[in-house]
């Protein structure tokens, strides 16, 4: 194979491009951060901004895993940011109201408390969408616009705040020189691309959203699919609520998980999973997620004003989508090579005879 025909073979892998703009973005902090790449280690723990970015955008990484499986359905959950607001609101409650909050089986339960809470919604979004019909947008924007009300009501409008070092190594603490919670990632990682790469789990997810009516009539059970999907990235959505409130030390039922949603979706697109459902990338997932963490700290790093970060994101993940597209990388730079192919037609004609006469 020609260098040429590399080239072109690599560009036409679906994580080329994620992966390019995540190296890009981490460059253009070396300028204004000489010491970017360096990692140092301080009391027995590493420190860095490659740690840092790892560390901050692992609760992105687990809503956008449980993302990507709803959209490989061909739906959408807009609930999660109010999911991880419960979560962290109950658990951290929970906690506050012990004598001891040091008690690791206090802690224990107070954590299974939120995540069956954050189940419970999964349920309730699977249950509208697959048995009621209701389009998941619709569903799912239930829990989103409630869901906050819920949390508010359970911290009576406050922030909790609370002091309990077991609870704190979830989404602050270090193990073996690394945060713990990047630990936590890697087995959710590792245990959905087991499950959906694996066993025939991840097809019949495809073939759900492909066309959820053929995959019923040829005897995929699709709706308790679509179900399994949502609880499942409720229960991702719960395990970020646990770092997020761990990493603060307290439950804020306002602004925990604030428009994470939109976050996850973008990484999931950017990762290379079509919105229309169907085929679907873990990996390209994990990628996207490091993308959005990555273009965050570069706005902060570079110096781009409070007002206008926003607008200097939406406008770098548009770039991002549109070098994905195959049709816009055509009309970009593919105009000579559709010039300089004129053999296509002719080989067309060649073979329609042949056609015509089988």
């Amino acid at each position: 194979m020609t260098t040429p025909s590399r080239w072109r073979a690599l560009t036409r892998h679906h994580l080329f491009w994620p992966v390019a703009v995540l190296v890009a973005l981490l460059l253009v902090n070396v300028p204004f951060t000489p010491d970017f790449f360096a990692i140092h280690m301080t009391n027995g723990h590493l420190y860095g901004s490659l740690v840092s970015i790892v560390l901050f955008g692992s609760p992105l990484i687990l809503v956008a895993v449980g993302m990507t499986l709803v959209i490989a359905t061909g739906g959408i959950d807009l609930s999660v940011g109010a999911v991880v607001a419960i979560t962290g609101a109950l658990t951290c409650s929970y906690i506050s109201d012990q004598a001891d909050q040091d008690s690791l089986s206090g802690v224990f339960l107070a954590m299974g408390i939120g995540l069956v809470a954050a189940v419970v919604c999964g349920l309730w979004n699977g249950f509208l969408v697959a048995r009621m019909g209701i389009q998941p947008i619709i569903a799912t924007l239930i829990i989103m616009v409630a869901g906050r009300g819920v949390a508010q009501l359970i911290t009576d409008g406050q922030i909790i705040t609370i002091n309990s070092s077991p609870y704190q190594l979830i989404g602050g603490g270090y193990w073996l020189t690394l945060p713990f919670s990047i630990f936590v990632v890697a087995a959710v990682v590792a245990v959905t691309v087991a499950l959906t790469r694996r066993t025939a789990l991840g097809l019949l997810v495809e073939a759900v959203g492909g066309n959820a009516e053929a995959s019923r009539l040829v005897g995929i059970r699709s709706r308790r699919i679509k179900i399994m999907v949502y609880v499942f990235c409720a229960l991702c959505a719960g395990i970020a609520g646990l770092m997020i409130s761990s990493n603060t030390s307290a439950a804020d039922g306002n602004n925990a998980g604030l428009w994470i949603e939109l976050d996850a979706i973008l990484a999931v697109v950017i990762g290379g999973t079509s919105l229309l459902g169907g085929r679907f990338s873990i990996g390209g997932t994990v990628i996207g997620a490091l993308v959005i963490q990555t273009l965050t700290t570069t706005i902060y790093t570079i110096g781009v004003p409070t007002q206008t970060n926003l607008v200097f994101k939406a406008a770098v993940v548009i770039v991002v989508c549109l070098l994905q597209s195959p049709k816009f990388r055509a009309k970009v730079f593919g105009a000579r090579a559709r010039v300089t192919a004129p053999a296509e037609p002719a080989a067309v004609a060649e073979t329609a005879p042949k056609m015509e006469v089988s």
